[in-house]
């Protein structure tokens, strides 16, 4: 089985897979590699010019990895035969980067609008981000309930696929809208448009809401965005084809 998985998507998950067990088997370097690798604020002095690339080869723990990588042997498999390996790999990339993207453009907008809660403050972001993250290599926070949000928004690295993993879900229920698919606690099939559609605004509400808290909910709406743009641009221009496969 693994012979026939096309080339691009058999190197991600090998690589993926690979970095995760070398940070299992090796704590102290993974934690390096979470803060040099996973994805800071721009504000962060944390953050590196690379990040928004090497987060999405990272992942918190096996669930994590597991059900990313599923995704990306059971999705990816299949829109990079339709693709080729070459767009898809270029599909795969580029939706990484703008889920990346999109999310830090949204901490933008929240620590903005945290900041200006915070009477009289004489500390610019860029600041609370330095002094915060000091705090935190102490194992402390600022006291302050918004300045130690802010500090956690601030010097958190994001990790992990799914960014990616979204844009190609979004790819497959725009290129096979009437596939059926299956859900475990769903006896009936639903349509690949559908489904995909239930996740994103199920992914909104969850951003908006912040009811669960510790996932980046707007990388996944941005890689959903970004593959979208990506496939009409590409269909525009009749560079793939421009009729969904039922």
């Amino acid at each position: 089985m693994f012979r026939n998985i096309p080339p691009v998507t058999k190197n991600l998950l090998i690589i993926n897979l690979l970095i995760w067990l070398i940070m299992e088997l090796m704590p102290s370097f993974g934690v390096t590699l979470d803060r040099t690798c996973g994805l800071f604020y721009f504000a962060s002095p944390n953050f590196q010019p690379w990040q928004p690339i090497s987060y999405m080869f990272l992942h918190g723990g096996l669930e994590h990895v597991f059900f990313n990588m599923f995704a990306v042997w059971m999705f990816g498999s299949v829109i990079e035969r339709v693709f080729g390996s070459a767009r898809y790999l270029l599909f795969y990339m580029t939706v990484g980067v703008g889920a990346a993207l999109v999310q830090e453009g949204v901490y933008a907008v929240w620590l903005t609008h945290l900041h200006s809660q915070i009477p009289g403050a004489d500390m610019s972001i860029s600041a609370i981000a330095r002094e915060g993250n000091d705090l935190l290599l102490q194992g402390k926070n600022w006291m302050n309930p918004v300045l130690g949000n802010m500090n956690l928004i601030l010097n958190t690295p994001t990790v992990g696929a799914s960014g990616a993993v979204y844009g190609v879900l979004l790819a497959f229920a725009m290129i096979f809208p009437n596939m059926p698919m299956y859900l475990f606690f769903i006896p009936v099939p639903i349509k690949a448009k559908w489904l995909v559609l239930g996740y994103g605004v199920m992914e909104l509400f969850l951003g908006v809401t912040g009811l669960q808290s510790g996932v980046a909910h707007f990388a996944h709406l941005g890689g959903m965005l970004v593959g979208w743009a990506l496939i009409v641009y590409w269909r525009k221009r009749g560079e793939i084809n421009n009729d969904p496969i039922y």
